[in-house]
């Protein structure tokens, strides 16, 4: 019912930077969280950033300063800012949404993102 498709993912250099964008489709509730979680080769997938309805946000310690999620509620999308980015940032990016009253996680196909060192 809700579909989620990422896109801005790619190759890059340490240091470097790169976006990433989210947009949500079909039956999609203001009143959600949405964020952004990447799982490497051989690794669990990890929470990276949400953003709250309201706005606020929370960021896993390793991203901290270097990344910055922001959603349009009026667009139904989320970004991700990565600045600064490292060699252990390399990782599928996958887009999450989840309605406030409601326990159904929706999840995107993902994005690769490659910084090589």
């Amino acid at each position: 019912q809700v579909h989620l498709v990422e896109s801005g993912g790619g190759l890059v250099q340490a240091g470097g930077s790169l976006k990433l964008s989210c947009a949500a489709s079909g039956f999609v509730s203001g009143i959600n969280v949405m964020g952004w979680y990447r799982q490497a080769p051989g690794k669990e997938r990890d929470l990276v950033a949400l953003i709250m309805p309201g706005g606020s946000t929370n960021y896993a310690d390793s991203v901290k300063g270097r990344f910055t999620i922001s959603r349009d509620n009026a667009k139904n999308t989320v970004s991700l800012q990565m600045n600064s980015l490292k060699p252990e940032d390399t990782a599928v990016y996958v887009c999450y949404l989840k309605k406030h009253w409601s326990s159904t996680e929706y999840w995107g196909q993902g994005t690769q993102v490659t910084v090589s060192s």
